[in-house]
Parts: structure tokens; C-alpha cells; sequence
């Protein structure tokens, strides 16, 4: 479908013949607008001829008027408008808060016969995670002893992830704000629609940070409708080899699961204790089941611009007058002998 996004412009149609009816053409005057000293010289010697004016052909008087249509229709700016394609902005507002603290750095993960830092295995998890949520505006808050916005909500995945990835633990501070990271998620979630406001909070320790508590924050998110998905992350034991051998610890000790549940539960979602990475990904694999609310269709239309065609041709037909004024009297043709000899003999009277 042809359409023009600037139409009012082909008001301009009539403007020359206005100008053509309404102003009067100048006087003639005797001489030249332009005043060439040696231009009498140049005519007699290139062998110039005066000729008398010649009314403009019909095609000519046309051709003028063709080019100035052509201009405005280029300047409406003419477009090609492609079949409307309705879709449907099927998902939620879905913020992820993980935690740089320094605790992140204990080993006590697993992944394929390797033990691994708690982050990396977050890592692992949540960029599949992230690549399953098509549909869905995801935002990444990081916290450590700050809580930082790294990425608002939005619909590009692949930033997301990679902005994730460039994290490192410690780059927010060794302690752990949780109650600043879930009020910095409120602050962002609450202007969006209600019943698709999600918090995904990942955490392996408490609240040693920050402006907020937890549940004052949690308070907060559920006047806001906003529901928090809470994960406790870190084993229950491993082994630490030191001097005096090898002894079992408890590397989740300083993990508030109390305060977490309490969170979870104030908002109307869910706790989960994520104890190795097979842990983790089932508890991302539930979330992803969660019903998605379908909110303003939208619908888009291709479009192409086609100023460039009748701007290109306007162009080619503006050459055509300057090709048609080459006259045999123009510099392009020799003077005969005769013409010659009258120059000559003309030059010399003047000397």
C-alpha cells in the first residue's frame, strides 16, 4: 500500500502557476543583466550570431511543470506500507537481583567434574535462563555492599547475558545489601503493569548492608504487587583441606533462609534452597513455567521509503534542457572561412 507521510506538501502544486499569474515578469531592458567587458570580442571571434527568441514548444512549457510535481511527491515522502503484522506482547517484567558479594567466591560448586566459584556456577545457569525468556523484558540488578541497576528491563536478551557475564565478584562491594537490592527493583518494577512484576533474588548470605531491611523492602513490593522469587545458594558441606588435614564445614552458614522464606511469602512467591548447579537449574526451569499475562497487542508494518524514484527521475529531466539549448551557434562549432574573415576584418577596424 502506497502512502504519503507528508501529503499537505502537494499543497505547493499550483505555486508556480500562482507566481506565473500573479507577479509580473520584469521589464525589458536594454543590455545585458551581467556585464562581460571582453564578452563582445568573445561572440565576434567564436563567430555568434544574434537570433531572435523563439516561442517555448508545448513539451517545453510541460517539462518544467513534470520536474516540480516530481520534487514535491519526493518531498511527501513516499512510502510502501507492507501487510499489518499483529502480535501479542505475551510475558512479564522479570528483575534479577544477584549477589557480587564476597562470599560468591567459595568453591563449592560442581560442573562437569570441576569445582567451580558459586558466581560462575550463577552464571552457567542463568544465561540459558535468560535465553528461554523470549518474550519477557528482563533487568539485571547487582549488589554487593551497593545495589546497582546494570541493565533496565528490556527485550534484548543478548545484552543481558552479557552484561552478566562481564560481572566479577567483590565489583559491588564484599558485603550484602539485600534490602537496597529489592528496593532498587521496586523503584523500577512499580511503573510497570501489575500482575507481571517479578523478582528473581539470588543470594548466599544476609543482610550485613545497606539503607533498608529485607522485609521493609519486601513490605514495600508487596503494596506494589511485586513478587519476589527468593534462592539460597551454597552446599550444605564440604570438605576443606588446611595443615592439619581434612574437615568437613558448613560453607552456607551465614545463609538467612528464614529471612528469605519470609520475603518470598509476604509477596505471594517462593522460596528455593539451591544446593549444587542441578538444584539451581531446576529451580530456573520451574520459574520458567510461570503463566505469562498478556498485555497491549501491537502491530507493526514494514515499510520502505520510495522518495529516492520520482527524486532520481526529477534529476534526469532537469538534464534535458541543457542538452536541448546546444545550438549550431554555440562554442561547440567552428566558425567557417567566411565567418572568419568578417571577424578578422571587423578586429582590425576596431584597432
Amino acid at each position: 500500500m502506497l502512502e504519503l507521510e507528508w501529503p499537505w506538501i502537494l499543497i505547493a502544486l499550483p505555486l508556480p502557476l500562482l507566481v506565473y499569474r500573479f507577479i509580473k515578469p520584469a521589464s525589458d531592458v536594454t543590455g545585458s543583466a551581467l556585464h562581460i567587458p571582453f564578452y563582445r570580442e568573445l561572440s565576434s571571434m567564436i563567430g555568434e550570431q544574434k537570433t531572435e527568441k523563439t516561442t517555448p514548444s508545448k513539451s517545453q512549457r510541460i517539462l518544467p511543470w513534470f520536474i516540480w510535481m516530481l520534487l514535491l511527491l519526493a518531498a511527501s515522502r513516499p512510502v510502501w506500507l507492507g501487510e499489518p503484522i499483529e502480535f501479542q506482547n505475551t510475558g512479564r517484567d522479570l528483575m534479577m537481583a544477584v549477589d557480587l558479594s564476597g562470599s560468591m567466591e567459595i568453591n563449592d560448586m560442581v560442573l562437569n567434574g570441576r569445582q567451580i566459584d558459586r558466581l560462575t556456577a550463577t552464571k552457567s545457569v542463568m544465561n540459558d535462563f535468560i535465553e528461554r525468556r523470549r518474550g519477557d523484558r528482563l533487568g539485571l540488578i547487582l549488589f554487593g555492599t551497593q545495589a546497582y541497576l546494570q541493565t533496565p528491563l528490556t527485550f534484548d536478551r543478548q545484552t543481558v547475558k552479557t552484561l552478566m557475564n562481564e560481572s566479577g565478584i567483590g565489583m559491588a562491594g564484599n558485603k550484602t545489601a539485600i534490602g537496597d537490592a529489592l528496593g532498587l527493583a521496586v523503584k523500577h518494577l512499580r511503573k510497570r503493569q501489575e500482575d507481571s512484576r517479578v523478582l528473581i533474588l539470588l543470594t548466599d548470605g544476609a543482610n550485613t548492608a545497606g539503607e533498608i531491611s529485607p522485609l521493609q523492602a519486601a513490605q514495600i513490593a508487596k503494596e506494589e504487587q511485586i513478587k519476589i522469587y527468593s534462592i539460597g545458594l551454597g552446599a550444605d558441606e564440604m570438605i576443606e583441606r588446611s595443615f592439619f588435614g581434612a574437615h568437613r564445614v558448613n560453607p552456607s552458614a551465614d545463609l538467612d533462609e528464614k529471612t528469605l522464606k519470609e520475603m518470598a511469602e509476604l509477596t505471594g512467591g517462593q522460596y528455593f534452597r539451591a544446593r549444587n548447579i542441578e538444584e539451581l537449574n531446576k529451580i530456573y526451569a520451574l520459574l520458567d513455567q510461570l503463566e505469562p499475562t498478556i498485555q497491549e497487542e501491537e502491530t507493526f508494518r514494514p515499510s520502505k521509503d520510495l522518495f529516492f524514484w520520482p527524486l532520481g527521475l526529477a534529476l534526469l529531466l532537469s538534464l534535458i534542457p541543457a542538452f536541448m539549448h546546444i545550438s549550431p551557434g554555440s562554442a561547440f562549432t567552428r566558425p567557417n572561412a567566411d565567418t572568419r574573415g568578417s571577424t578578422e576584418a571587423k578586429r582590425r577596424a576596431r584597432l
